[in-house]
């Protein structure tokens, strides 16, 4: 488990939600102070009621709210619509990508310099009703098919912008897969299933360790704007990653070196740069 080298005041937006709740916790028991800042959840130490699409709260958070905290040295951004289907598809986009443009603004103006937030498989091809160019797919390929993952590869342009215009300024996008509570490892009962997670790749990550990639962030992300991926490095399923994707993708170049159950959403470049490593298998 990583540890950031100085206690720091972090705030986290959408903090009760599945990869809120497991990044507050792991943040706190690296002995950081943490600050939620959601819609959901009741006001009290740690934790305050904020609407992100409403630009004055959101600065107005930032900058500290009395009897709760006097502002924040980093800034975790999660809150967001977490899917197409619950509202209608402008209103996907529209909803959050004015949150996150509040945030990063909000912030930029505030002087927190270093952000991490979550962007999105559906930033990559999602559900990949076509061919990604290779597999596994990394961060150099980028596409939308819907207005979430739209909302997301508008937001990855903007933080990549904005982080231009404060030298110092770290923004990291976190290109998050499915996430996976530890009460939903039933789930996997279909390991065996060919069309099981097919339009994510197969991929899964369990939010503890989707809260190590963040924290893993906070410590090592250098200035400048950057984007991982974050999945767990076995995929889902049972059957050989290279026969899936024999199956499902046919003709797509593979790597050569491609492991024998390794996520088709790569997460080498993590595992390189930072040294990512999930601690949760559903095996």
């Amino acid at each position: 488990m990583s540890e950031v080298t100085s206690p720091l005041t972090v705030g986290v937006t959408g903090s009760s939600g599945k990869l809120g709740r497991a990044t507050v916790a792991r943040l706190r028991g690296a002995g950081h102070e943490v600050i939620g800042f959601d819609l959901a959840g009741s006001p009290g130490p740690g934790f305050t009621r904020v609407d992100l699409a409403d630009y004055g709260q959101t600065l107005d958070a930032l900058l500290g709210v009395t009897a709760r905290h006097g502002g924040v040295d980093a800034l975790v951004h999660l809150a967001a619509i977490p899917v197409n289907g619950l509202v209608p598809d402008v209103t996907t986009f529209t909803s959050n990508v004015t949150a996150t443009f509040h945030t990063f603004f909000a912030a930029h103006r505030v002087g927190i310099r270093k952000i991490v937030y979550a962007s999105s498989i559906t930033a990559m091809g999602f559900p990949f009703d076509e061919a990604p160019p290779s597999l596994p797919v990394d961060e150099t390929f980028t596409r939308a098919h819907n207005t979430y993952g739209l909302g997301k590869v508008a937001e990855e342009a903007i933080a990549a912008q904005l982080v231009g215009w404060a030298g110092d300024a770290s923004i990291t996008a976190l290109r998050f897969t499915n996430v996976v509570d530890e009460s939903e490892y039933d789930t996997f009962a279909r390991a065996d299933d060919v069309t099981y997670r097919r339009d994510l790749l197969g991929s899964w990550i369990d939010a503890r360790d989707g809260a190590e990639a963040v924290a893993l962030a906070l410590e090592k992300a250098q200035p400048g704007f950057d984007a991982f991926n974050v999945a767990a490095p076995e995929s889902g399923l049972r059957i050989p990653s290279r026969e899936l994707a024999e199956t499902w993708f046919p003709g797509t170049p593979l790597a050569e070196d491609l492991g024998r159950f390794e996520s088709l959403m790569s997460t080498r470049k993590i595992q390189e740069l930072w040294g990512f490593r999930a601690q949760h298998d559903w095996r």
